[in-house]
């Protein structure tokens, strides 16, 4: 059997009946990695030596009665988390040689549930891209088509999942980070609730692990498969011991609903300031043709749904802010210069992007008040539908494209072409107000190439869509291997 491209729970359940070990499964990881990453580029930090000890340590541990959730189980990791005497560099050259000495909150706890870590995933420069490639490491391709992106910024993990390369992986999303990789190459991965999953020692170097909470940014799982999902979102969830773990624990309420059947859904496929793909909008109708047929309950508009043009302005001004934070004085003054020569009616993106990027506390102050209006919006949509399915990006994994600038790049949508970052708003939906999202496959494009949805579900209620993402793997089917 190749166990590969078995599920962790699969895996898990074959270590404990003894028909493998993990030493097993690791030596067969590391030889699939060894032959068939030079294509592909997915492992940028291999760590074979530790790997092949936690493995047998796994299987000591397993010998003595020991059973923990992820125990001998091979996964990977995400560049950007830190794992002590491994460089973290978030691909930017004069960091090349930065090696943390602790490792990343979310890196101890796979350590701690018995995990094997084969090594680190390939990311964007400072994880600021929708394509995964930097000067360090090189390009990450999508293994459905190594001529185009695995998508950004856990584009690594993506396509080691899809390749065989470990049975899960972590990463994190900001802008679909999680996501659309997921979407790219044809797997599962899961955006938390906002704060959900502790994201201390994922930071850019040379900057100390500290216990911040993240505004927007989350750490997730990914998975070839939906129930993989939730097992791993187990071992992730729950405070930092550092903070709020002094004094809370974590108590997800259980799923809404166990049935297809049973399920109140709003289904979207339109954005005003984007157009979808004709690809995706085949795949969103799919699934929603997949719940009518269950006698889902579906609605394709709801006047519960906060304003989307409005909550794509907002999304950008909060995440541009903080992307521009940091940014050097004479800069940032140049943005504020080229911000204030801006229309007052110029409503487009790339206007709210500037003007974020220059927001004065005053000014985020009023924005956050705007998505905490949002967040009731949602709330009272959720007292309605138990989830929202929509697009992750309006097309399917495009060429590799790494000319100029970011903000001069474009996207082509079925023949058209729109500025690089908007096709971000509909990764926007569910970042902006925090809420809980599962990337799941939905089909293939005409040319082949992998199609997923997103199930958005009320905050702190991430068990409603990982169960939808579970239910619909059944009905529609899910993971395929290029």
């Amino acid at each position: 059997m190749d166990w590969n491209f078995q599920s962790a729970e699969e895996i898990a359940a074959a270590m404990r009946a003894g028909a493998v070990t993990s030493v097993e499964l690791t030596d067969a990881a590391i030889a699939r990695i060894e032959r068939d990453d030079k294509a592909i580029n997915a492992i940028c930090v291999p760590d074979f030596d530790n790997a092949r000890a936690a493995a047998r340590a796994a299987d000591r541990a397993r010998a003595r009665g020991e059973d923990r959730p992820l125990l001998g189980i091979p996964v990977t990791v995400k560049e950007s988390y830190d794992i002590a005497g491994l460089p973290t560099t978030w691909g930017m050259p004069q960091h090349a040689n930065y090696v943390p000495a602790e490792d990343a909150v979310q890196v101890s706890r796979l350590k701690a549930a018995g995990a094997v870590i084969l090594g680190k995933t390939n990311v964007p420069v400072m994880l600021r891209d929708i394509q995964s490639f930097n000067e360090i490491y090189g390009t990450t391709n999508n293994p459905w088509d190594h001529d185009r992106t695995s998508g950004g910024s856990s584009g690594g993990s993506a396509a080691a999942l899809a390749c065989g390369f470990g049975a899960l992986s972590i990463g994190s999303d900001l802008a679909g980070s999680l996501r659309t990789p997921a979407h790219f190459c044809g797997i599962y991965a899961h955006k938390p609730t906002l704060g959900l999953a502790p994201t201390r020692g994922m930071v850019a170097p040379p900057a100390p692990a500290l216990p911040v909470d993240l505004d927007l940014a989350v750490a997730g799982p990914m998975a070839r498969t939906a129930r993989d999902l939730t097992l791993l979102l187990e071992v992730m969830a729950g405070p930092d011991p550092l903070t709020h773990g002094l004094a809370y624990d974590v108590a997800l309420p259980p799923a809404r609903h166990d049935r297809l059947a049973e399920f109140r859904v709003l289904v979207l496929e339109e954005h005003p300031l984007i157009p979808t793909g004709s690809a995706v909008r085949a795949g969103v109708n799919r699934v929603a043709e997949a719940l009518v047929d269950e006698g889902a309950r579906v609605e394709r508009h709801s006047p519960l749904l906060p304003d989307p043009a409005e909550a794509a302005t907002l999304y950008m001004q909060l995440m541009l802010s903080n992307a521009a934070a940091g940014l050097p004085l004479e800069v940032y003054r140049e943005l504020q210069t080229r911000a204030a020569a801006l229309s007052a009616d110029d409503r487009s993106l790339d206007a709210a992007r500037l003007r974020g990027m220059v927001l004065s506390h005053r000014d985020w102050v009023g924005a956050n008040n705007g998505r905490e209006l949002h967040r009731h919006g949602w709330r009272q949509l959720f007292a309605e539908f138990d989830a929202v399915v929509c697009p992750i990006t309006p097309t399917p994994a495009y060429p590799h494209n790494h000319d100029g600038e970011l903000e001069d790049r474009h996207v082509d949508i079925d023949g058209v072409e729109y500025p690089y970052f908007d096709q971000l708003v509909w990764a926007g939906v569910a970042t902006m107000p925090g809420l809980p999202a599962t990337a799941i496959p939905a089909g293939r494009s005409p040319e082949g190439l992998p199609v997923g949805v997103q199930l958005i579900g009320p905050m702190f209620e991430d068990r409603t869509p990982l169960r939808l993402a579970e239910l619909l793997e059944e009905k529609i089917g899910g993971f395929q291997a290029p």
